[in-house]
């Protein structure tokens, strides 16, 4: 698989990518020696190999939940630079 003009339109476009014409070749021409290369890690014997799920064997030591004295929601608001009632006011994220 090969990545054209308009496949790389469409991922620079899903990524929010502004790329000049001068940009787009480069760019393609490194994707493809990318997908290339994964073309040649498709070739390789791996009928013995164990299936690895994880780089190590280490596990996560997580500390124990304790409770804390915290801020009472009064005090939280307080500290607020907008609040609204009860709730604090952040500025919009999503369109």
């Amino acid at each position: 698989m090969l990545i054209d003009n308009n496949t790389l339109t469409k991922i620079a476009k899903l990524s929010r990518l502004q790329l000049t014409d001068n940009e787009m070749q480069p760019l393609q021409d490194e994707l493809n020696k990318i997908l290339d290369w994964m073309k040649e890690l498709d070739s390789v014997d791996t009928a013995d190999i164990e299936p690895l799920t994880h780089l190590t064997f280490e596990v996560n030591h997580f500390r124990e939940d304790e409770v804390k004295n915290m801020l009472s929601h009064q005090k939280a608001l307080e500290n607020a630079p907008q609040k609204d009632d009860d709730y604090f006011r952040v500025p919009k994220v999503l369109e």
